[in-house]
């Protein structure tokens, strides 16, 4: 099957008409995570701030041959220390977007998220995949495979909310949402029916904006519109998501691995609800996946700037 190269290829090209955005990248002492600051910074999508131990950093770049004119560097003794001072940096509004290096994600995430001195917002934090599946017309969200084990209707409600948002950054009008389970009918033996059911009420009510909720529904009437025409689903929704929110981590997990590793999907991942962008990209990540992420990224850092320009006008 042929990828469609020109899904993720559009949403780097659209970053080349913006600022680079200034990135704290955390802790860049492996190839992968140094290399993919430093062509993105190429690309123009990003400016990045290397922050580490210098003195890694510099052999790192030597080892491999990587140009580190684009970058600024911010010495910083130790994993944990590194994750402090990226956070801090976008606390005091000097970064726009934070990128994980070559420490563990808990580690990073955990600095966002402290209470005390970390980034976040009345929203609740949560990740969310971009997929180019080559069988598919369009990109989808698939949420939230990496954050929230057990989210509750509550912690769904920011799931959905912030999935909503990240698809207007990307230019994707009122995204299609579906609310995923086993099943397309509410059964009160299958709890993640009970909630989105809940949920597509919550946006009749306007508790969730922007976006056209259905729910539950199986994955294959989210996607394929033949098998929500043969279960006789009346819906805006089916066969044409958007987005798909997964029940649990779980289930959001093995979606997006089985997109990627069996059905030939490319996965850009993006960390949503704090006050910047976070990028989480994986070392098994085609330099492609890593681009498309720090480009997702820098457009909804994009997105935050003008809101805020927006509240301040």
């Amino acid at each position: 099957m042929q990828h469609n190269d020109d899904k993720y290829n559009r949403l780097i090209d659209r970053c080349r008409s913006l600022t680079p955005v200034p990135t704290a990248v955390a802790h860049p002492c492996n190839e992968s995570s140094l290399r993919g600051a430093v062509e993105a910074a190429e690309l123009g999508i990003l400016r990045p701030i290397l922050v580490g131990p210098r003195a890694r950093i510099e052999a790192t770049a030597a080892e491999f041959h990587l140009d580190l004119a684009n970058c600024e560097l911010f010495d910083a003794p130790y994993s944990h220390a590194a994750a402090r001072e990226a956070v801090r940096l976008a606390r005091e509004a000097k970064v726009e977007m934070l990128m994980k290096g070559s420490l563990h994600t808990d580690e990073l995430m955990g600095a966002v998220v402290d209470s005390q001195t970390g980034l976040r917002t009345e929203r609740r934090v949560s990740h969310a995949f971009l997929i180019d599946v080559p069988s598919l017309d369009r990109v989808i969200v698939v949420t939230d495979a990496a954050i929230n084990i057990f989210p509750t209707l509550d912690e769904k409600r920011d799931i959905v909310q912030n999935a909503i948002d990240l698809a207007h950054a990307l230019g994707l009008g009122r995204p299609k949402v579906a609310i995923l389970s086993a099943m397309e009918t509410v059964n009160a033996k299958v709890p993640s029916t009970v909630e989105a059911a809940a949920l597509c009420k919550m946006a009749d009510r306007q508790q969730i904006t922007g976006g056209i909720l259905d729910g539950p529904l199986a994955l294959d009437n989210a996607v394929n519109l033949s098998a929500a025409q043969i279960k006789q689903i009346d819906s805006p929704v089916a066969g044409m998501a958007d987005i798909l929110v997964a029940p649990d981590l779980e289930a959001g997990n093995m979606l997006a691995k089985s997109l990627t590793f069996m059905a030939d999907a490319d996965a850009a991942g993006i960390v949503l609800g704090a006050r910047v962008p976070v990028v989480l990209t994986s070392r098994a990540d085609s330099f492609k996946t890593r681009m498309a992420s720090c480009a997702v990224a820098a457009l909804v850092a994009q997105s935050i700037r003008e809101q805020a320009g927006k509240v301040m006008a």
